[in-house]
């Protein structure tokens, strides 16, 4: 959610320039006065002596046609009473189907294996291909972590939509669904697709190549499925944190990326692994710790909050931050290891179907 859109704000400014010049283009028109002069001096002389003093015309309204300043929109915390609705259902509906996902994964491994064997029997009575595209594409899939693989979902879909970003036709669209403002009408849908929405192709590589970074090391802590929940889940929670900032001080606007949950990915490996070393991409000869480099950017994050920075949204890196470090303190011990319930009522509903297992199907 980092990137402020300075578009916006722009197109804003403008409006209000051109209305405040036509009001006074209007006024000045005004206090000039349109009255003919007398063309004789004696005419004159006569009407100042009869006629009585005229007051000086006051500033009429402009008139319906001349741009006005719009209203500002109303700074009201119900408007949020929604949004956390959906932040709580979206999270809760995320760790569950992480949950489904794991047992569906772990039930089918024992035939995926069985398919394996057979694939690699009948790959060795298939005749060898030279330079085969299929195979060098399958090849370099293989040689990725589980983690780069699992992140590669999340790139392409952020690319796809930054296309989308360059067709005129979808701006209307892109403006409503993919980007974050708790003044439009559009609150919820926003909190998760502005998580996959960058204007700026800078803004974009930036954010994935930090997420392909970490990727490996967030994946082997929390396995895929709970990664894929803790990621949506902070992408949408941050978003929440941007809107109640943004509601209580007034500055209002549109903010998209990823950063929000990228943030907490970032966090959650620096809390889990305090003293592994990172370095920048520019300068890899100065290397510091990931507890010092989570501290710094707090920090950072911190000040632009309250000194109001308005070039990243800086609630939504703190938000994100934020849960990434409570839920590898406690939010992997109050929700992950409490699915057990969960599971086992998907369980009795998976093998209640036909063809599911019967009721002698054991547990997993």
């Amino acid at each position: 959610m980092a990137w402020r859109s300075c578009l916006f704000p722009l197109s804003r400014e403008v409006l209000h320039g051109t209305a405040r010049g036509s009001r006074l283009s209007l006024s000045f028109q005004q206090r000039c006065g349109f009255r003919r002069a007398a063309k004789k001096a004696e005419l004159k002389r006569a009407e100042e002596e009869v006629a009585p003093p005229q007051p000086e015309p006051s500033r009429a309204p402009p008139p319906p046609w001349v741009p006005r300043d719009p209203p500002g929109p109303p700074r009201s915390f119900g408007r949020l009473l929604k949004p956390l609705l959906f932040t709580v259902g979206f999270t809760g509906c995320s760790f569950g189907s992480a949950a489904i996902w794991q047992y569906e994964s772990l039930k089918s491994r024992v035939q995926s294996y069985f398919d394996e064997v057979r694939a690699d029997w009948l790959e060795k009575l298939r005749p060898q291909k030279q330079g085969d595209f299929r195979k060098e594409i399958n090849q370099w899939w293989n040689s990725l972590s589980e983690g780069q693989r699992t992140v590669s979902g999340i790139i392409v879909a952020n690319a796809l939509v930054f296309c989308c970003w360059r067709v005129p036709s979808l701006q209307r669209s892109m403006v409503k669904y993919f980007t974050s403002n708790p003044a439009s009408k559009t609150l919820c849908l926003p909190m998760l697709l502005s998580t996959f929405s960058h204007f700026s192709f800078f803004h974009m590589a930036a954010n994935m190549y930090v997420l392909w970074s970490f990727s490996s090391s967030i994946v082997s802590m929390l396995g895929r499925e709970q990664f894929m929940a803790v990621y949506l889940s902070a992408g949408v929670i941050s978003t929440f944190v941007s809107y109640v900032c943004k509601t209580a001080t007034g500055r209002l606007g549109p903010s998209l990326g990823a950063s929000g949950a990228i943030m907490s990915v970032l966090a959650a490996v620096c809390t889990k692994m305090p003293e592994a070393k990172l370095a920048i991409i520019f300068l890899p000869m100065y290397t510091f710790t990931a507890g010092n480099a989570l501290k710094a950017i707090v920090a950072m994050d911190t000040a632009g909050l309250v000194l109001g920075w308005k070039f990243f949204d800086h609630a939504a890196h703190l938000g994100g931050a934020l849960f990434g470090i409570w839920y590898v303190l406690f939010g992997h011990e109050l929700i992950w290891k409490n699915r057990e319930p969960f599971v086992k009522v998907w369980h009795d509903l998976r093998t209640r179907r036909p063809g599911g297992g019967g009721n002698g199907g054991g547990s997993m």
